[in-house]
Order: structure tokens, then C-alpha cells, then sequence
């Protein structure tokens, strides 16, 4: 199996790091293609793999292509590869916004939406696929996205959804630990130190939902004792509209998706 990416940006790299650390795929049979020159020398010295001096070139080699361009590119790009698309290969999107037919009728297509978690492995991928995509490739376009972390298939009227829970959230998740860290800091706690504190509290919180199935209302409530310290700050919270935000700020993240 032969894969190859057009596009080489952060996401790209995280998702080609993660297929070579796995060893599912030798360098020798991946290929990507980059538009700026300091980009193809990461290809060739950071990452190991071939460096295609065409977006063609990819299509040519690769069985597996993920086009891994932003949405206002994708058109460009496959007035490019057009000639070169076979019958046989699987193109997989990471493009907001895209639906599974921009690529024709004929052609086997793959839509993600990976996010940037993926840079350390522990990444949140949904997929969904055209008819054309047995359950074979599907499988195969699973366990290549299992490498940067974990991974779901799902129907593609829920991707817009997933942009806004999964896609978009770790710049809300980030914001939230920056606000937890200023907090602390201002209670006389170091930086370096409150955003330890305040990202490994995440981690953990995330962690024991998933280890424990617990829903995380439940959760919530085990840290807060009656007349305790947390309920005070849960109270602030509501009052200051927490829910509603985090839900308006996805709402309105899912509606641009729906638009591009």
C-alpha cells in the first residue's frame, strides 16, 4: 500500500508522523506534496518520505491520497489531479465543509475531520465514506487514522456537527486553561506552574470520563461537598452563563462549517 498526501501543513505532519511511527507504512512508499520550498525539505529530512515536486505526482504514485488542503484550495488543487485520478484509489478529504461528491460520481471518497490533538498522538477523527468505499477500505481508512489517535465512523450529515465539537474545540479547551492559569497566577501561583496544574486537571477529568463511563454531571457532582469550595465556583459559572456560551460558540462554529 502506497500513501501519499497533497498538503503538508501542521495536520498533515501530525497524521504522517503518526502512520510512520506505527509502521503500517514504510517511508519508502509514502509521498507528499508542499507549495512552499521549506516545506518539501521538511518532507525529505524531517519525515523521511518522498518529496513530489506536483500534486499530480502524489496521485500518480499513491493508492491511498489524503488531500490535507484548506477548503478555498481544494478546488485548484483537483483541476490539478483530474487526469490523473484511477478508478481504484481512495481520496481522503480533511476539508470542512467538502460533502463526499466533490471529487465525481466514479471516484472512491473518504471525508474526515481530524483535530490538532493529533500532534501528540491522541487526536479525535470522524469519517464517513461514499458508496463507492467497501468496508474493507473503510477498515484500512480507520486504521490509518487510529495512529494519531482515536477514531469514529459516522453519517455525514453529523460532520458539521463534529467541527464544532471535535474539529474547533481544543482552541475553546485552550482558552479555558489560560483562564484557569491567569486565575492562578493572580492568587500568586508562577505561570510555568499554574499551567501544569491547570492542563494535567484537564487531562485527568477527561481521562476518568472516559476510563469510567460516568456521565459528567455525576462527575461534577462527586467534587462538590456540601457548603464546599467547588460549588461556589460552579454557582459563578452558571451565573456567568458557562453552558450557554460553550453552546452558542459551537452553534455558531457548526454554522459556518455548514456555509463553506
Amino acid at each position: 500500500m502506497k500513501i501519499g498526501f497533497i498538503g503538508c501543513g501542521n495536520m498533515a505532519t501530525a497524521m504522517l508522523k503518526g502512520i510512520l511511527k506505527s509502521g503500517e507504512v514504510a517511508a519508502t512508499d509514502m509521498i507528499a506534496s508542499a507549495k512552499s520550498d521549506k516545506t518539501r525539505k521538511k518532507i525529505e529530512q524531517e519525515l523521511g518520505i518522498q518529496k513530489a515536486d506536483t500534486n499530480a505526482q502524489v496521485v500518480d504514485f499513491a493508492d491511498v491520497v489524503f488531500l490535507a488542503v484548506k477548503p478555498q484550495f481544494l478546488e485548484g488543487v483537483l483541476n490539478e489531479i483530474k487526469d490523473s485520478v484511477k478508478e481504484e484509489q481512495i481520496f481522503i478529504s480533511i476539508a470542512p465543509g467538502k460533502t463526499l461528491q466533490w471529487l465525481g460520481e466514479k471516484t472512491k471518497v473518504i471525508r474526515t475531520m481530524p483535530n490538532t490533538p493529533a500532534m501528540v498522538g491522541e487526536g479525535m477523527t470522524a469519517l464517513c465514506v461514499n458508496e463507492l468505499v467497501t468496508e474493507k477500505e473503510t477498515a484500512l481508512a480507520v486504521k490509518l487514522c487510529n495512529t494519531f489517535g482515536k477514531t469514529e465512523v459516522i453519517p455525514e450529515h453529523l460532520m458539521d456537527a463534529v467541527v464544532g465539537v471535535s474539529g474547533s474545540s481544543p482552541a475553546y479547551v485552550f482558552m479555558f486553561l489560560e483562564a484557569m492559569a491567569d486565575a492562578a497566577v493572580a492568587d500568586g501561583m508562577p505561570r510555568a506552574q499554574a499551567y501544569k496544574f491547570a492542563a494535567q486537571s484537564v487531562l485527568g477529568s477527561a481521562k476518568l470520563m472516559l476510563e469510567t463511563g460516568k456521565h459528567p454531571g455525576e462527575l461534577k457532582d462527586m467534587v462538590c461537598s456540601p457548603a464546599g469550595t467547588t460549588i461556589q465556583a460552579v454557582r459563578v459559572l452558571e451565573e456567568k452563563g458557562l453552558r450557554s456560551a460553550v453552546i452558542e460558540a459551537q452553534t455558531a462554529c457548526v454554522k459556518k462549517a455548514k456555509g463553506m
